[in-house]
């Protein structure tokens, strides 16, 4: 089988026997929180019953959280869980995505039969609204992620309800990702929760996966701008979607406000410097705000000969709208990121 996304450690660990220096996810390089780790730990003791369902604790945290209610919250193994529960919720038979964007969108869209066109973002990757004229009007679901995975852009919030707006008198239901935008320094700004009342049909999907670091956990979350969307979505997927384990640990992760702002001063920080070695060596950066940077190279091995090295980066050429030579690293500790630099160097110069 061959996989299309980043973070397959497990297959480096085949090949070479030991563990890599995995750029290729991005997740936390601050590791699993300490109390969230000793939540999941005391969750082992209940394995023994199934799940919630219905995910009362968590909807009940999550709503507490971000201020809104519990019946709009349907909670998942994962986003990736919530995005393809959507297509099957919905079976729309007209959809659109922006590219280069996360290939989940479009497979999860075409596992249900739906044409899908992909909109292709400016030439340095931006929303704009050349692009919202080219959505068509008979859009059914749109997705879009805020700031964008691969590129790391983040999209205004006065075009954001713009594109709402134009989505609403079409009938378009809008699924905004939002995994990312907790890495944001302006996070509380660019959100879109707060106008999930006055757009019944937004959906946001956000995960603890990211900034959490609980990606082998597997949790995510939607909010809904109707609860009948909402209801809709919880009649479809298995019903044991979430284990207690996870359960537990995203009802604790919500209270790692220190962690989190933490971790976003260390991205920021790590993330500047990060693009000036790049740029260093020749490379093309992409400005992006998230917890990676994506970057064209003229060596189309790059990912490979780093392989090698053991350590692994995102070769991006199987992205919708990229091509060979563009790749994503993700943004983790100084030490790490000096070794990256160091070993990208030894690559290109010998």
């Amino acid at each position: 089988m061959k996989l299309i996304h980043g973070g397959d450690w497990a297959g480096f660990e085949t090949e070479y026997g030991k563990t890599p220096l995995d750029f290729s996810a991005n997740i936390s390089p601050l590791g699993l929180p300490e109390r969230v780790r000793a939540a999941a730990l005391r969750a082992v003791e209940m394995a023994d019953r199934y799940p919630d369902p219905l995910n009362r604790r968590l909807c009940a945290a999550l709503a507490d959280y971000h201020s809104v209610p519990a019946s709009n919250i349907v909670c998942g193994s994962g986003a990736s869980d919530l995005i393809y529960r959507l297509c099957h919720t919905l079976r729309p038979k007209s959809a659109a995505v922006f590219v280069p964007g996360f290939a989940e969108y479009a497979r999860a869209l075409r596992e249900t039969w739906c044409h899908v066109t992909e909109i292709p973002l400016s030439a340095d990757f931006c929303l704009t609204q050349e692009q919202l004229t080219q959505i068509p009007q008979d859009c059914e679901l749109l997705f879009l992620c805020n700031p964008n995975n691969p590129t790391g852009l983040l999209s205004g919030r006065e075009l954001l309800l713009q594109l709402l707006d134009l989505c609403r008198e079409r009938g378009t239901v809008v699924a905004m990702d939002e995994c990312f935008l907790d890495f944001c320094e302006d996070a509380a700004d660019c959100s879109l929760v707060s106008a999930l009342a006055q757009y019944p049909e937004l959906i946001i999907i956000k995960a603890f996966t990211k900034t959490c670091a609980m990606a082998g956990l597997r949790l995510g979350y939607v909010f809904c701008g109707s609860t009948e969307l909402a209801e809709k979505l919880r009649d479809c997927g298995q019903p044991w979607a979430v284990s207690v384990i996870a359960e537990e640990a995203g009802i604790e992760a919500l209270c790692e406000e220190d962690y989190v702002n933490q971790l976003r001063t260390l991205i920021s920080a790590e993330r500047r410097k990060m693009k000036t070695a790049l740029e260093a060596v020749g490379m093309r950066v992409v400005p992006g705000e998230a917890n990676f940077l994506l970057f064209r190279c003229t060596d189309y091995g790059l990912a490979e000969k780093l392989r090698e090295r053991g350590i692994l980066i995102r070769d991006c050429a199987n992205f919708a709208g990229l091509e060979k030579g563009w790749y994503r690293t993700a943004i983790r500790t100084e030490a790490e990121n000096i070794v990256l630099m160091e070993t990208i160097r030894e690559v290109l110069h010998g």
